[in-house]
């Protein structure tokens, strides 16, 4: 983080400073979480769901947090009050804070700020952009999938004066998310994915999702630059939402030639085209990046280390984004070949010396991540003869499609014809029971109550050369229980009860 004055930080915030501060004080680090406080820290005192900011306070202080921000005074052992800035909304001021580092940054060199979103894909895509950006200067991204009111601040505050480029993930759960996401960091360009079902009982509608994913290309500039997926209906009517010129990205051949047509008409600036789009035998997206004047610019051949042939389209986005940036094709196809997930539960996959193959892809879901990872198992397994599991549980945040939706997937399982389904959790039963309808029954399918039983039933049938993709919202812990498989058959051990240390 920039080095901060208490001064700075409470104009900054529009919080009052407590008594004991003192107007020298700096700070140049900035944390949530008082187990990673050291001398020079603002440590962030956030009421949270399950523990208060507040109640660490003495921890981070005792650490070398020279200051805290929190919503209400607190005092050392002797009755001090601890020095602190008091504000209204802890999480508004780190908004507030947030913004006012992005100025000083750009007000002392030239910086270009990358908006992220989409209802899936964002992690992976923010991984790749990051590290084509990194060849090229000095490079901010989110930790994990920092995405959101707390996420998008907590990057900031990681940024150098020097920063050259900052990528932000921006994530939500109703309208107006992205909006207070984006008027905090002015996004210079604005890349959107895809529109799914992902968080639509809370958003109340697809349409709704949509509304609210096209925030971000209308705070784009004039000047900047809206990156937009060709191939999802809803993300290229977007392009009318920008005042930017508008970039596409597309995997889709019939895209092709209404992509070249509007690059002649003047209508967008450039295109990333993943041409040719094929899998190798490890189901890592092959194709030739056609990066600039759409189906005439050279090709240039990207094998990724991603695996599922849904993400080339994340790919053809990052590439998009990186021209949008200002690098050129031939250094962006040299970073993406190759490539593989940096992030944890992304299509992660493990081979055990037993030769079962793990594939961990429960960071998050929805039908259509879930889908995707599903059509990944199904080819990997007929392509290798291998025997193929697909673990699921429950996908959250979908209002009143959950029973629709789940029942879905179900169904899907079975067509697609992949070998053996385990359930995991009552909010998936639907799922459970739709593939039971559907044909699947006896040792194909089954059902577990908690992550414990599943783990015990994957003791027991786990067999050499099997392929097992755990797929689920992160809140059903699925990634969890890949984890542990992946470490080997011998010795499950259970969950048991885990407790949050601090914020």
């Amino acid at each position: 983080m920039i080095e901060l004055s208490a001064t700075a930080v409470a104009e900054a915030t529009g919080g009052t400073p407590s008594a004991t501060v003192s107007p020298g004080t700096t700070v140049d680090t900035a944390t949530t979480d008082s187990r990673e406080v050291s001398a020079g820290t603002l440590f962030i005192a956030k009421p949270g769901e399950h523990a208060d900011g507040h109640d660490f306070i003495a921890a981070a202080r005792a650490a070398g947090a020279t200051l805290v921000l929190a919503e209400r005074e607190t005092t050392d052992g002797q009755g001090r009050p601890d020095p602190a800035i008091i504000v209204d909304d802890v999480v508004l001021a780190m908004g507030r804070l947030a913004a006012y580092i992005v100025q000083r940054i750009r007000e002392h060199s030239p910086t270009t700020v990358i908006g992220i979103t989409g209802s899936a894909g964002k992690t992976t895509t923010k991984d790749l952009l990051a590290a084509i950006l990194s060849t090229a200067g000095p490079t901010v991204a989110p930790q994990n999938s920092y995405n959101g009111e707390v996420g998008v601040p907590l990057t900031v505050f990681r940024a150098a004066l020097d920063t050259r480029y900052l990528v932000i993930e921006m994530g939500a759960d109703k309208i107006g998310n992205i909006e207070y996401l984006s008027s905090m960091v002015r996004p210079d360009i604005g890349v959107v994915l895809m529109v799914g079902s992902a968080h639509s009982g809370t958003f109340g509608g697809v349409e709704n999702i949509a509304r609210t994913k096209g925030e971000l290309v209308e705070a784009v500039s004039p000047d900047g630059v809206a990156v937009l997926n060709r191939d999802d209906a809803r993300v290229a009517a977007m392009a009318g939402r920008t005042r930017g010129s508008v970039a596409w990205f597309s995997v889709e051949e019939g895209t092709f030639p209404l992509v070249d047509a509007e690059l002649a008409a003047g209508t967008a600036s450039f295109s990333a085209l993943a041409d040719a789009l094929t899998t190798d035998d490890g189901e890592h997206p092959e194709f030739d990046l056609r990066l600039g004047a759409g189906t005439g610019a050279e090709p240039h051949h990207v094998v990724s280390g991603l695996i599922g042939r849904h993400h080339a389209s994340n790919i053809a986005a990052a590439a998009a984004a990186a021209a949008a940036a200002g690098l050129d094709a031939e250094a962006i196809a040299r970073v993406l070949n190759g490539a593989g997930a940096t992030s944890r539960r992304r299509m992660e996959r493990t081979d055990r010396p037993d030769g079962v193959t793990v594939i961990n892809d429960a960071y998050n879901a929805n039908p259509e991540s879930m889908r995707a990872a599903l059509q990944t198992l199904a080819v990997m397994g007929r392509s290798t003869g291998r025997r193929t599991w697909a673990v699921l549980g429950e996908m959250l945040e979908l209002g009143e499609d959950r029973i629709r939706e789940h029942t879905a997937i179900g169904t899907a399982v079975v067509r697609l014809n992949i070998d053996q389904l385990l359930v995991v959790g009552g909010g998936a039963r639907p799922l459970y029971t739709s593939a039971v309808n559907e044909g699947s029954w006896g040792d194909e399918v089954d059902f577990a109550e908690d992550l414990d039983a599943a783990a015990q039933t994957l003791a027991r049938r786990l067999a050499p050369g099997d392929i097992v993709l755990f797929k689920s919202s992160n809140g059903a812990r699925l990634g969890e229980l890949g984890d542990r498989i992946a470490c080997g058959p011998a010795d499950v051990p259970t969950t048991g009860d885990r407790k949050e240390q601090s914020q």
